[in-house]
């Protein structure tokens, strides 16, 4: 499903849920929607974590790479296969 919302939908939108929220006496939706919220940062937090792990393992890699700590694939085969296993 591709979803398009131009700005304006966007905001149009926003103040729709707002009100439904203000308006709602029901504590279940209320509460459904705050787990949804709840449940959206966690993943955006969880990426966020993940970005800056990527970002670490990038940056000791270029660093390996600049102090000649690189492996050719033959190289690497004979490390392996004098490991034992």
């Amino acid at each position: 499903m591709n979803i398009k919302i131009n700005i304006m939908d966007l905001q149009g939108e926003i103040k729709w849920i707002e009100t439904a929220l203000r308006e709602s006496k029901d504590p279940t939706f209320v509460e459904a929607v705050k787990k949804m919220i709840q449940s959206m940062r966690k993943v955006k937090e969880s990426l966020s974590s993940e970005q800056l792990r990527e970002d670490a393992l990038m940056a000791e890699a270029e660093e390996d790479i600049k102090e000649g700590r690189v492996y050719s694939i033959e190289e690497a085969h004979k490390i392996v296969d004098s490991w034992d296993l």
